[in-house]
């Protein structure tokens, strides 16, 4: 019996080899995985199964199922949206390449305000919930039953039995510790719950190394929310070794609105197999606002490493400076070459990182990366006022961009995440303002010394950053 198990593991293992092969998406993947199938089925193969899948499917079969519903509803969405929509030769360089990466353009007429730090973030969507009148869209990838969670549950709750029809999405493995308690008092109340469930469907069952990343609240259509937080009381700042806690979201008002509201059906649909009812797909112009907007989802399921190319386009679009904050910086090739010509071109780059983190591994493979850019003229900031987890890039006086991708190969390959770009001035600024006050709360980090580090250390290094991908 022992000899039949140990044979199917090695048949198994060698037809998995051949996929690696053919599938990997590098070339050093195609050799990792196939050595190791090969050489420890028993252990490779429950392993392959889990992190060997590098595109999440199914997604695309469940959307064709009601195809022509589909198409209609997108007719619609475009054709709403085409009298706010800024040319292609009117945006920025990077814009043309965008549009065909997401099927989205900028929008004008748009108000976007920066929301810094947990406070400014939960009460601005307390009050939009406490505004709503026909719907509410709350997706979160981590949803704790705790005084932040609580809270926000009966701001949905108030709602619901108002009359506004609620939905609640979040992801299975991010709130793995959600109490069954907290989900039926929100249906009990009409709010209508569900994960994401990324496992559902044939042949699906171990698509687990996937995650729903986003952070997106919706109301009515008109307001929108997203960014770096999750709701749990330590982006409040109440976790006593990472607090106090930086992060940072946007508030959006205008037609960009409906490009996040479409990204939330897309996630809804998927999760339970219908829409939203009522939704407003008419575009909400903002009386005050002009700001450009693009609401870019990234996602696995895409022919093209989405998040990988956009931030390579931002990077190599930049005339004057690159400031971005990365919680986790573990870039891939693509992401490094351009970081060091933009650095070889004079832009100023400065990257944010943390001093202390979350994640040993993604920490200590940050150091790789930090040293291979050693002699470009890179600046590094350590940020020493507590735990770092915004994801914002700045390039040049106009452009920044908010949202939930780390630098890393889960947010570049693995993960559903959302950003929002804004082409505007005004929020430029403020974005700077902040990058400023967080490099004066910041120590400078020299990659020069890491040579000073010992031998011992760079093993963990070096370690760490094989094993990266697929943490």
């Amino acid at each position: 019996m022992i000899t039949i198990v140990i044979f199917t593991f090695y048949l198994l293992g060698l037809l998995m080899a051949t996929e690696a092969v053919l599938r990997a998406r590098t070339a050093q993947g195609a050799i990792a995985w196939s050595v190791s199938l090969t050489s420890f089925p028993v252990l490779s193969v429950p392993a392959y199964l889990v992190f060997g899948r590098s595109k999440f499917k199914g997604m695309a079969d469940a959307f064709a199922a009601r195809k022509n519903e589909f198409e209609v509803l997108l007719n619609e969405i475009e054709k709403n949206l085409v009298p706010f929509e800024v040319l292609p030769s009117e945006g920025p360089s990077w814009h043309e390449a965008m549009i065909s990466l997401s099927g989205r353009r900028l929008t004008q007429n748009n108000h976007v305000d920066l929301l810094i730090d947990g406070d400014a973030t939960f009460d601005s969507i307390e009050r939009g919930i406490a505004l709503a009148k026909e719907y509410i869209f709350f997706q979160f990838y981590i949803i704790r039953d705790d005084k932040l969670g609580n809270r926000l549950k009966k701001a949905l709750i108030e709602r619901s039995k108002a009359g506004v029809r609620v939905y609640v999405l979040y992801d299975e493995i991010g709130s793995y510790k959600l109490s069954s308690s907290y989900i039926n008092e929100l249906r009990k109340s009409g709010v209508k719950v569900h994960s994401f469930n990324t496992s559902q469907g044939k042949g699906n069952r171990f698509q687990l190394n996937f995650r729903n990343h986003r952070k997106v609240v919706v109301v009515d259509g008109k307001f929108g929310w997203l960014g770096g937080h999750n709701v749990g009381d330590e982006y409040l700042g109440s976790n006593p070794v990472l607090s106090p806690w930086r992060d940072t979201h946007v508030t959006i008002e205008g037609p960009s609105v409906i490009q996040l509201q479409m990204t939330f059906l897309s996630d809804w649909y998927w999760a339970v197999r219908e829409l939203p009812e009522g939704v407003n797909w008419k575009p909400h112009k903002s009386d005050n606002g002009s700001d450009k907007v693009m609401i870019f989802p990234f996602s696995p399921t895409n022919d093209y490493e989405d998040a990988s190319l956009f931030f390579t386009s931002l990077l190599n679009a930049a005339k004057k400076r690159v400031w971005l904050s990365a919680p986790y910086f573990v870039p891939d090739s693509s992401v490094m070459t351009a970081l060091k010509l933009a650095a070889l071109r004079g832009v100023d780059v400065r990257i944010l990182l943390n001093s202390k983190n979350d994640n040993f591994i993604a920490q200590m493979a940050s150091y790789h990366y930090i040293n291979e850019l050693k002699n470009t003229n890179i600046h590094f900031y350590a940020f020493k006022n507590g735990f770092l987890h915004e994801k914002v890039v700045l390039v040049d006086d106009s452009i920044s961009t908010v949202g939930t991708p780390n630098f890393d190969n889960r947010s570049f390959r693995l993960n559903f995440e959302i950003t929002a770009v804004v082409a505007d001035k005004g929020l430029a600024q403020n974005v700077e303002k902040m990058f400023l006050d967080d490099f004066k709360n910041s120590n400078i980090l020299k990659p020069q010394c890491l040579i000073e580090k010992p031998y011992w250390w760079w093993v963990v290094v070096k370690f760490s950053r094989l094993l990266s991908p697929v943490l």
